[in-house]
């Protein structure tokens, strides 16, 4: 029963490639990675493409297995043989991607004898994750390149309106700086604004905006940094909004409150913050 059953999905497996591979040509809208290409005499069979996503790879350290996920631009590829194509093996596969990696200076970070193997490398400025699994007759491929999200919501100021009437505080992601910098970027304005909308809704609301760092550098540094973010959007909010200045007290509180690790770029990235605090009165 066991041979039978496993002699059926080979079948399937030999008709799903035979009808997938009938075009012999690469799927509408794909194309190659960039720097990485092809085993010859394979083309594309399906391909998807996200700006920003999560995968999650398998490494070896020490001699045991891990799971890493990996956030930033992914890509999926599956490459199948033509049908005049010369047999490859899954191992040749693997080791000529290795290889390739290799000599750009990247590295092997797992290797199942070719048949899966997980790689590193940088381009330009990224830092590229790829994994493989290979067949022979076909490959899949992911691959991410990292990076952090860039922060497209921001939150409205009847949301912020709405945590602070519950918690007595809102965090604020919108609102960016360069590295080491308290100069806000321009692309922080929609965040700026509906705060200033708060502000203006609420007229006997006053509040703490406090500046927030992740732990990269020495402590003393990151709370004068976070207190100079925090005077900025003081600044922005008094000179650009109208609002009273009275109503705004800058506290730079440095990398002690995290929200998050700081032994990961997501964690840090959430560190990396303002927040409004609402200064209560009697």
């Amino acid at each position: 029963m066991k041979l039978i059953f496993r002699s059926l999905l080979l079948a399937l497996a030999a008709l799903t490639i035979t009808s997938t591979a009938f075009g012999q040509t690469d799927i509408a809208g794909s194309k190659d990675y960039p720097g990485i290409t092809r085993m010859p005499g394979f083309f594309i069979a399906d391909y998807k493409y996200s700006q920003f996503d999560s995968y999650t790879f398998w490494v070896t350290e020490g001699g045991k297995d891990k799971q890493v996920p990996v956030e930033g631009k992914t890509y999926f590829f599956r490459y199948i043989a033509k049908k005049d194509t010369t047999p490859v093996s899954a191992l040749q596969i693997g080791r000529n991607f290795q290889n390739a990696v290799r000599s750009v200076g990247g590295q092997v970070l797992r290797d199942d004898n070719g048949a899966h193997t997980t790689l590193r490398m940088r381009k330009g400025t990224s830092e590229v994750w790829v994994s493989i699994d290979a067949h022979g007759f076909d490959y899949y491929m992911n691959i991410v390149e990292k990076q952090a999200m860039q922060q497209d919501v921001t939150v409205d100021a009847a949301a912020m309106a709405s945590s602070i009437a519950n918690t007595g505080s809102v965090a604020i992601y919108g609102i960016n700086f360069d590295t080491a910098k308290s100069d806000i970027k321009p692309e922080s304005e929609p965040a700026i604004d509906e705060i200033a909308k708060l502000l203006t809704n609420n007229p006997a609301l006053k509040v703490y905006i406090v500046g927030h760092t992740d732990m990269v550098g020495d402590a003393a540094s990151n709370v004068r940094l976070s207190q100079a973010r925090a005077q900025s959007v003081i600044s922005d909010l008094v000179s650009k909004h109208g609002i009273a200045a009275a109503r705004l007290i800058a506290f730079g509180n440095g990398p002690y409150a995290p929200v998050a690790s700081n032994k990961t770029d997501d964690g840090r990235a959430k560190n990396r913050r303002v927040e409004l605090v609402e200064i209560a009165t009697r």
